[in-house]
């Protein structure tokens, strides 16, 4: 087996430089397709997480089309028999273009049989292209410098996009409006003063046009007072003009405004916005209730009314981000009478509509109130004349072999076939996340990529039956594909055709383990027998038998599926298998796995995590005597149990806000309810600990057992974690250090729940890996291995 020093030596400038290298592969998180003029031609628009590397780079912005198109540098080509089409794709000197000849793309776009589209991105920095000018009297954002593009969104017919930046020198946000002959509209929002910033991501962002495609639909921070710049008076001790004395205001500077919590702390009361490009306008929309908050919002088919989600935020807010039992509803506003109409169940959590193309059906999700903060949804249906809905798929208690449910929190911005009856989305399975086509009329659902080498497909796009999207393994890092959806009945075998593909990385292998777990008793309950799984990534064999890092999910209610994860395969490169724990309670697997998990939490996920590696070490090449931990959340709350009930078999561990302390947390957590769903204690909102409360989330804490733990242990959290308070850690580290256990805290300002950002990522990861190589008894030559003093 090589030693540390020579995994470490193995990858040139160490863990961290690991980590950026295979960080920096595209992550495609958007896509939409825009027709040039004439409809002739489509352009593929990409949005992007992360910078990308220059073999695969070019300039942000269109990328020209037509007959002068740049000569090919390579090409491929795939025909699909049962649609009659083919699609091809071909690498140029300044992109990537993608040319279809299909009958299905003809009928429902343009009279054509070929369509052709280059593949361009839209995130960045970026100047304005094409003609500057503003529209009628509202203001211009021309002279402002360079911005940057936060929202994108292509009107009906694809011939105007309409675009939200941000120019970060002087903060304000623009709105524009580009066609085929350059920008037509050009409004600095800053300026108006209508509303606070723009929502631009999280559960509340959309923008939307209208059917006529004469109106933009976004939601934005409801304006405030400004704050009244110090009088002279104001000083102690000055005084006051005889008009103010008799004044008895209340001061509005110092009230606290609730907010949505982790990720959304500077979102507090969301309003619907529309720009009015006819007629140069502006407005903030009125006659959604007041305990409402709106976002999600879509024109209505006739354009009179507006159709969004609102979520109930009396008698306070919880948090919003990750949570999907939130009581919410799909709501129309009619725009002339501001009647408020209600469209779904009236307790219940809804969201993500999605309008069809003929503007007859409206599909979303439905979940159950309270709970696990993730579960399994329903997908339901409302015929907009009638009003009646229908549940096209429902809750899925124990998965077949066909169909595990749905888990996706939102459904694909466009998931309709042309024909206004199939819908695309994409949703775990077990430890995929696969691409599903559902016949809403039959209520079928057919698999789209069941089978297939890799174990992450995404949906960005289905727009005149083309779909594209990008998928991903543990050794390969995501693909852009595109393909045409065949006519109903005729979806399988479905031809994908690589738009920008990207290389496997070598020396991984991955593979899923079923773990079952032992039967307890001659009358198991169901949740005893329910089976999980695990995804083992390995080094070649050549360097076996491997030291194992084993990684239980956060959530808890979440996954592990089987897609590409930078740090997962730096890890493998640095020598180590890796070992991703779905354990019972984790998506994909039914609701009755979810369920299984209320009430045996710090029980039932721990003891799967270690069956887990057992079986792992059982029928594995790996080194039983060489184990560390890597998790963060409530995977973090795992591992620490894990140290704590088995002191000597775990060598190091490496935690990202770990929970460690659940009574600590009823106060500092902005989800104080799971606190109680998870030990199966019941909530309300004007609930108050009891005593006996706090004994039982006591006991099951790991602080509670803190004295066992001997172990190395390296700690990191964000400052601004809201979700786990950065104090479960700190108290943590103080008391193991009081024990002479060897332990690091890493304490990063500006960081979040989930410590985002390619830097604080890749500094995580180098200490992570220092850690873990120190610790297992293989030194690492390093400054940064060396714990807090």
């Amino acid at each position: 087996m090589a030693s540390g020093m020579e995994r470490g030596t193995e990858v040139a400038g160490g863990p961290a430089a690991c980590y950026r290298e295979l960080s920096q592969f595209p992550a495609i998180t958007s896509a939409a397709l825009g027709a040039a003029a004439g409809g002739q031609t489509f352009l593929l628009y990409t949005g992007e997480s992360r910078a990308r590397l220059p073999w695969c780079s070019w300039p942000p912005g269109l990328v020209g089309v037509g007959a002068d198109s740049p000569p090919l540098q390579s090409a491929a080509a795939q025909t699909c028999p049962a649609a009659g089409s083919c699609v091809s794709a071909a690498t140029t000197a300044c992109g990537t273009w993608v040319a279809v000849a299909s009958p299905s793309a003809g009928r429902h776009s343009a009279p054509r049989s070929t369509t052709s589209m280059a593949r361009t991105g839209w995130g960045g920095m970026a100047g304005a292209h094409g003609k500057a000018g503003a529209h009628g009297t509202l203001p211009t954002a021309a002279s402002l410098p360079p911005t940057l593009r936060l929202l994108s969104q292509h009107s009906p017919t694809g011939q105007h996009r309409a675009v939200l930046s941000r120019c970060p020198q002087q903060g304000h946000e623009l709105l524009e409006v580009w066609g085929s002959s350059g920008r037509s509209h050009s409004v600095d929002l800053t300026a108006l003063g209508k509303h606070g910033e723009v929502y631009t991501e999280g559960p509340f962002a959309c923008l939307a046009w209208s059917h006529s495609e004469t109106r933009l639909l976004y939601v934005a921070e409801k304006s405030r007072p400004k704050r009244c710049p110090p009088r002279p008076w104001d000083v102690p001790g000055a005084a006051r003009p005889e008009e103010e004395e008799e004044e008895d205001e209340e001061s509005e500077q110092f009230v606290y405004h609730e907010d949505w919590g982790e990720a959304l702390s500077t979102r507090s009361v969301p309003v619907l916005c529309v720009l009015d490009l006819e007629g140069s306008s502006l407005s903030v929309l009125e006659g959604i209730p007041e305990h409402l908050s709106p976002g999600q919002a879509l024109w209505s088919p006739d354009d009179r009314g507006v159709v969004f989600v609102g979520w109930w935020h009396e008698p306070f807010r919880l948090g919003l981000s990750a949570c999907s039992n939130r009581r919410s509803g799909i709501f129309h506003l009619d725009l002339a009478s501001r009647r408020c109409e209600l469209l779904s169940a009236e307790r219940s959590a809804t969201c993500s509509p999605r309008l069809s193309p003929d503007g007859q059906r409206l599909l979303y999700l439905e979940g159950d109130l309270g709970g696990p903060h993730r579960q399994c949804l329903r997908l339901r249906m409302l015929t907009w004349q009638t009003r009646q809905t229908v549940t096209v798929l429902d809750v899925v208690q124990e998965p077949t072999e066909a169909f595990a449910g749905l888990y996706t929190e939102v459904l694909p911005p466009r998931c309709w076939a042309a024909d206004s009856r199939r819908a695309v989305l994409g949703t775990p399975q077990r430890s995929r996340t696969d691409l599903l086509l559902v016949d809403t009329e039959a209520a079928t659902v057919t698999n789209l990529t069941a089978g297939s080498s890799e174990g992450c497909w995404e949906l960005l796009t289905l727009q005149w039956d083309l779909l594209v999207a990008t998928c991903s393994a543990p050794h390969h890092p995501p693909s852009l594909v595109v393909t045409v959806l065949p006519p109903a009945g005729q979806e399988l075998p479905l031809f994908w055709v690589p738009v920008e593909d990207t290389p496997t990385v070598p020396g991984i292998t991955w593979k899923t383990l079923t773990v079952r777990p032992p039967c307890s008793g001659q009358s198991p309950a169901a949740h005893d027998t329910q089976v999980f799984e695990a995804l083992l990534l390995s080094p070649p064999d050549s360097m076996a038998p491997h030291p194992l890092v084993v990684c239980p999910h956060g959530g808890p209610c979440a996954v592990f599926d089987a897609r590409w994860r930078p740090s997962m395969a730096a890890l493998c490169r640095l020598g180590f298998a890796v070992l991703l724990v779905n354990y019972r309670g984790s998506l994909g697997f039914g609701q009755a796995s979810i369920n299984s998990l209320l009430s045996h939490v710090g029980e039932q996920d721990v003891a799967d995590t270690q069956l887990a590696v057992e079986q792992a070490l059982c029928s594995e090449p790996l080194d039983p005597h060489q184990l560390a931990l890597l998790a963060g959340s409530h995977g973090a709350f795992i591992a620490l149990h894990l140290l704590t009930s088995q002191p000597k078999r775990y060598q190091a561990c490496a935690l990202r806000s770990p929970v460690s302390n659940l009574p600590a947390l009823l106060g500092t957590s902005d989800i104080p309810d799971w606190r109680y769903a998870s030990l199966g204690l019941p909530y309300s909102f004007e609930r108050v600990p009891h005593a006996e409360d706090m004994a039982t989330m006591l006991m099951r804490s790991p602080i509670a057992h803190a004295g066992r733990v001997q172990t190395p242990v390296l700690l990191c959290v964000g400052a601004r974690d809201r979700r786990v308070s950065p104090m479960q850690a700190l108290e943590l580290y103080r008391v193991l250090r009081a024990r002479g256990v060897p332990v690091r805290l890493l304490w990063y300002p500006e960081g979040g729940h989930v410590l985002a950002g390619v830097e604080t990522e890749a500094d995580i990861f180098g200490n992570c890996a220092h850690w873990l190589l120190r610790h297992l008894g293989q030194p690492w030559q390093g400054k940064t291995g060396q714990h807090s003093p």
